[in-house]
């Protein structure tokens, strides 16, 4: 049998399970051995047990369950009140201040949790409200939640970047430092359309009254909020790139930072606690499941003789290696708007890596940009991640077609950056070379 006839088979069937709702790890794993089976002969079946416990053995997956448990428990400690109490004395002034100051506080808990619920599930709760009471449209202050929120994936620590450096081979500090500067960019151009946009309509992000702002005394005791934050991105970020720490190491700091945190709001229960860990044990649980299933199917695949037929594909996309990675791009967009994040990652990163390095493509930047595509494709319709949690907390009154239309021209300002890093891969690549 060809491989092109196998291909559409093989794909055929992921595709045919997945829309059934079957679960992506068993479908993964299932159709692969299966695959397998038929190609190879039972013989085959121990080196997908080989390639899964070599997997497993790895070091850098004990980071997966600690970055969660940091995020469950930062989630719940009571940090998020006071950061928006200081953004709201600071920003509220400005026309769209409280939607700006919104986005700033998505990037500081990116940079403190590494998965993108957090920020989504604590500015919905907390600054959404005070947005919409304040006169603000539901397309400014839903759009700034669900596109700040997905910078959880990008601004380190990631979990979605340590299991690419689990596929692709590349340091997990290096993806670390490349997506810092990347998520700045992306908050400065978010800003910057909110501001400009609420510059020349007003009605859609009015200004808070003189009397809301507060006075200086007020702002400059807010502050203190930012405090356990820096601590935290310090005790991560810092021990990583500073060479103090592994990232499974820095994980365990952030834990501890987070603890901390608990402690000095007094929010921290057992109760919390055995929440936070159950919670922690079930989405490991999945992410392990998928990678085994990941495993599964590219052993099948690449059995197959995929890299030959990727290659000899990839030939005939017009535009040379820049058409290649730009039609890459489009089709990893396409399928975020319909699949899990992780699942996109298994299925296209170990058939595209080969291709992005043949090409002469720094699999670092390339990784960078899967990222990016990632956390949009948590924002866009239908099936984006945060637009669920979104409608988990709204009001009533809130339509879903409110929260799809809300994100539409943010999807257009993040895929304008992640055009920028395209066109100049230094965005993403000077900080991982400066610093390794």
């Amino acid at each position: 049998m060809s491989i092109e006839l196998l291909t559409f088979l093989f794909f055929g069937a992921l595709l045919l399970f997945l829309v059934m709702g079957l679960p992506l790890a068993f479908v993964l794993g299932g159709v692969s051995l299966v695959f397998i089976y038929f190609t190879w002969g039972p013989a085959a079946f121990y080196m997908v047990a080989a390639q899964t416990w070599g997997a497993m053995e790895k070091f850098t997956l004990v980071a997966i369950p600690l970055f969660i448990l940091m995020a469950m428990i930062l989630e719940r400690s009571g940090v998020a009140n006071d950061l928006y109490e200081m953004m709201y004395v600071w920003f509220g002034g400005l026309r769209g201040g409280l939607a700006i100051g919104t986005v700033v506080l998505c990037a500081i808990f990116a940079a403190m949790c590494g998965i993108s619920g957090a920020a989504v599930v604590s500015m919905g709760t907390i600054a959404l409200p005070s947005m919409l009471k304040r006169g603000y449209s539901k397309d400014i202050a839903l759009g700034c939640i669900n596109s700040g929120g997905g910078w959880g994936i990008l601004i380190p620590p990631s979990i979605i970047m340590i299991l690419y450096s689990l596929i692709s081979g590349e340091s997990v500090g290096r993806l670390f430092a490349g997506g810092v500067i990347p998520g700045l960019m992306l908050m400065v151009l978010v800003s910057l359309y909110i501001g400009i946009r609420c510059y020349f309509q007003p009605e859609q992000g009015p200004a808070l009254p003189k009397e809301e702002r507060g006075d200086w005394g007020r702002k400059l005791r807010s502050l203190k909020a930012v405090f356990l934050p820096m601590v935290i991105v310090f005790m991560v970020l810092g021990s990583i790139i500073g060479g103090v720490t592994t990232p499974t190491e820095a994980a365990a700091m952030g834990v501890l930072g987070a603890i901390i945190s608990g402690l000095v709001y007094r929010t921290l229960t057992w109760g919390i606690v055995k929440e936070a860990s159950v919670r922690t044990l079930k989405l490991t649980g999945m992410i392990m499941w998928i990678l085994i299933g990941a495993y599964s199917f590219t052993a099948a695949y690449h059995g197959m003789g995929a890299p030959e037929l990727v290659t000899d594909l990839m030939a005939y996309i017009p535009g040379g290696k820049w058409g290649t990675i730009i039609f890459m791009q489009v089709l990893i967009f396409l399928l975020a708007m319909v699949l899990d994040p992780l699942g996109i990652m298994m299925l296209t990163v170990p058939v595209f890596l080969p291709v992005v390095t043949s090409l002469g493509f720094d699999p670092l930047w390339f990784g960078i940009l899967f990222v990016i595509n990632m956390e949009i494709g948590y924002m866009t319709p239908p099936f984006g991640f945060n637009l669920f949690y979104l409608k988990g907390i709204v009001p009533k009154e809130i339509s879903m077609g409110d929260i799809y239309h809300s994100v539409l021209p943010f999807v257009v300002v993040e895929t304008t950056g992640l055009a920028l890093i395209m066109i100049f891969p230094q965005i993403a690549l000077w900080l991982p070379n400066l610093f390794f």
